[in-house]
């Protein structure tokens, strides 16, 4: 028995060592497993990979300004804007207006002219304007403080037409605007003998609708049959409504050009029968304040040597020209101070809607050398804020040593008296 026991012990101490190999292996293999979770945790919590729940949505539904298939083999593109009321004057309220465009896929028919090659519209942030760009322009605003560009027309001296076509669903309570086609525009590219003209279009006199065509390349007679569908306007309110449609030519490597405008009153014009097809002649822009007087700006200057600075206070303007259709004007002003003739600092204001007689009372502080203001001077630039179009120059004022009049004066009384506010008003030029 006992020699039998000795067996069974041997057996049981060589059974002993695969044992703890397999233990040790499922060890290892589990220690290899829990490593790997925390790093997979670790990597999900320092070093997120998922989507956002915002791109996730922009997947799986269309955006606004996204392109949507439908039926009937025509893109529509859907735009939800909201109006700002006036801060300066009550207007009468249009409600919330949605913005639905639709066009066709069909080229233009004239494939020497060029068309669209893309179904897609072409979306892209222009800086329109009618001449050279300030070296300090904004980037926030556009401003049109630049010498006008001589107007470049057609063979028949004319700037071309412009066809749409207009009418009114009353089931919907929407107003459709379809711009057709223009003929015979003027060639804005010297190289090539053409244009790659689109049109913008808004609601006057609100401002606050605009919408756009896609950009046919390569061509002075583009056919664009677009649909733009203004949900939330009564027939009524139409009789108040002005359309105002400006012709451009898209330029990639500068500011656009602006070829023309057609202004469409609605007044008395009558869609409750059947739809309207428009022609009418593109026109220059309208330079809006040739015949008024440009206006009046107060300013206060003070100039505080110990701290070596120039404070500038624009209270108000007064008397500026109507600049739209209802009459009125968007104004802000631009201020920029010149050492030697060069712009060194810009400031600018708040855009005061709807007014010609703004009041701004705004605060502005400007360095100024050691040597004081020998060289120093203050350009001021009274604009009229557009959302459409290159915001236009009112009225200009500059005041320094080699001002004259009443500009030259006041530089003389600040400089004289330091610490000292003394406002003046200056009547705008050119």
């Amino acid at each position: 028995m006992a020699k039998i026991d000795h067996t069974a012990g041997s057996q049981s101490g060589k059974m002993s060592t695969p044992a703890l190999i397999g233990v040790a292996v499922g060890t290892s293999v589990l220690l290899a497993v829990m490593v790997t979770m925390l790093y997979v945790c670790y990597r999900r919590r320092y070093h997120p990979t998922k989507l956002s729940s915002a791109i996730k949505k922009t997947l799986q539904e269309p955006s606004p300004g996204s392109l949507m298939a439908s039926p009937t083999g025509i893109k529509t593109i859907h735009v939800v804007t909201k109006k700002s009321p006036s801060p300066t004057q009550p207007q009468k309220e249009f409600p919330q207006l949605e913005i639905s465009r639709k066009f066709s896929t069909s080229k233009s028919p004239s494939p020497g002219e060029g068309s669209a090659k893309s179904l897609s519209p072409h979306f892209h942030t222009e800086n329109e304007t009618s001449g050279k760009v300030s070296p300090l322009s904004d980037s926030g605003i556009r401003e049109g403080e630049e010498v006008s560009k001589p107007t470049l027309t057609n063979k028949d001296g004319k700037l071309g037409d412009l066809h749409f076509m207009l009418k009114y669903n009353f089931e919907k309570g929407a107003f459709l605007v379809t711009v057709l086609r223009a003929v015979e525009l003027p060639a804005k590219d010297a190289n090539t003998g053409s244009s790659d003209p689109y049109v913008k279009l808004q609601l006057l006199p609100e401002k606050q609708h605009k919408v756009k065509t896609r950009v046919l390349r390569r061509t002075t007679n583009p056919v664009y049959n677009e649909e733009f569908t203004f949900y939330g306007l009564t027939y009524n309110q139409l009789q108040t409504i002005t359309l105002h449609f400006v012709i451009l030519s898209f330029d990639r490597y500068s500011r656009d050009d602006i070829i023309g405008e057609v202004l469409f009153p609605l007044k008395d014009i009558d869609l409750k029968e059947e739809e309207l097809t428009v022609n009418r002649e593109i026109t220059p822009r309208n330079l809006k304040i040739r015949c008024q007087s440009r206006g009046e700006l107060l300013a206060s200057l003070c100039y505080q040597p110990a701290a070596n600075r120039l404070t500038v206070v624009v209270l108000k303007a007064r008397n500026l020209p109507k600049m739209d259709m209802a009459g009125l004007c968007d104004p802000y002003v631009k201020i920029y101070l010149l050492y030697n003739g060069q712009r060194i600092a810009k400031k600018k204001t708040h855009v005061k809607k709807r007014t010609l007689n703004p009041v701004f009372n705004e605060s502005f502080l400007f360095d100024v050398p050691n040597e004081g203001l020998d060289k120093l001077s203050l350009e001021m630039l009274v604009l009229d804020w557009d959302r459409v179009t290159t915001n236009e120059v009112i009225g200009r004022l500059e005041i320094g040593a080699k001002s004259t009049g009443n500009a030259l004066r006041h530089w003389n009384e600040v400089c004289n008296s330091p610490r000292r506010q003394i406002a003046e008003w200056h009547r705008l030029k050119d």
